[in-house]
């Protein structure tokens, strides 16, 4: 088998015996029932996903940025240059970035990974040199990706995250950076979920009504030209959702939903970031509807499709800031929440434990 066919079968739903004794541990426990809300909740998926209760320790984590170029760029998407791409790698390795001050606020590791950047790049500590190819074409004019490319770079996440998790890693967060790259998340969006054009598209960077406009056309015109035209039916079955990913995805997109994939198969909680994490775990999920289990949404982007994304993989965002820099800015920002609802299930005692006494039924 491939190393993405050995992933997708590795991966298991939660545990339903597991979520059931894990639900039950959170009503035991020195509080009123349900008064953590929706960390309760995490506490609990985060059990059945790890097939134990309580779950690990979501820690340490480690952030894995996957850098990529848009051939889509071509068409006037952004106002941004596309050697930005480039220029922003250098800016993550030299610690100069957000998602570089958030990572070392939370103690997370940061790893840069060129899977499909537009230039060479030199060696450099925490860069993992595995392009694909130079940039993908353009997805307005047809497929941005060959299948043979989406699957490579699907592997690159793959093997990032067993590389990561071998290194220590207990907690994986996703990563992007790619000039124009939420327009093909807009594409892929609408391809999985069915949400029109205009409710997909942001406006990214910060762009005009202008460029919002050419945006949103651009992506109609991808989804016509790949024969995705949005449905109240996502494509059916792993092949189809391939081609999707090929077709108007970025090669960022394929490496993001490997490394969910890689994650999930070794039982190590995935924090998505943004509207790039969420469209690619739309990806991922196609190919193993069960990876779902293992996510958390970090948080929700301003970005309108990711609401749409979140409300398909049925994910409630943990932070809700208005954020829309990517990065792996949000994933971070949420993974101390992520571990403070772990923590409870193991350092809480039980009314039992504690002595105390219980509200009257």
């Amino acid at each position: 088998m491939s190393p993405l066919e050995e992933t997708v079968a590795a991966i298991s739903p939660a545990d339903p015996a597991v979520l059931a004794d894990a639900r039950a541990h959170q009503e035991r426990l020195t509080k009123p029932r349900g008064a953590l809300g929706v960390l309760e909740d995490v506490a609990v998926r985060l059990a059945g996903a790890a097939g134990r209760s309580p779950a690990p320790m979501p820690s340490p984590a480690a952030l894995a940025i996957f850098a990529g170029d848009h051939g889509v760029h071509a068409q006037g998407v952004t106002p941004w240059p596309q050697e930005v791409t480039t220029q922003m790698v250098g800016n993550f390795l030299a610690g100069g970035a957000v998602a570089n001050a958030f990572a070392a606020q939370v103690g997370a590791s940061v790893t840069v990974v060129d899977v499909g950047v537009a230039a060479d790049l030199d060696d450099a500590p925490g860069l993992l040199r595995r392009k694909v190819a130079y940039g993908t074409a353009d997805l307005a004019s047809g497929p941005a990706m060959t299948t043979a490319q989406a699957v490579a770079a699907l592997h690159v996440g793959i093997e990032t995250a067993r590389a990561l998790i071998e290194d220590g890693a207990r907690c994986l967060i996703t990563g992007d950076m790619g000039i124009a790259n939420t327009t093909a998340s807009a594409a892929l969006i609408c391809a999985f979920t069915g949400t029109s054009p205009e409710e997909a598209t942001g406006r990214g960077t910060g762009i005009d009504d202008e460029t919002l406009q050419r945006k949103i056309d651009v992506v109609r015109r991808a989804l016509a030209a790949n024969g995705l035209e949005p449905t109240s039916h996502e494509p059916a079955g792993a092949a189809a959702g391939l081609r999707v990913l090929a077709a108007v995805g970025g090669l960022e997109h394929a490496a993001i939903a490997g490394f969910i994939l890689g994650g999930a198969a070794a039982r190590v909680p995935v924090i998505l970031d943004g509207v790039i994490a969420g469209s690619a775990a739309l990806a991922a999920a196609a190919l193993a509807p069960a990876v779902v289990d293992h996510c958390v949404a970090g948080h929700r982007s301003a970005e309108p499709g990711h609401r749409a994304a979140l409300d398909h993989l049925g994910l409630r965002p943990l932070v809700d800031l208005e954020l829309r820099l990517g990065e792996g800015t949000g994933g971070l920002l949420a993974h101390p929440l992520v571990c403070s609802a772990v923590r409870v299930m193991h350092d809480v005692a039980t009314f039992d434990a504690a002595g105390v006494t219980e509200k009257e039924i």
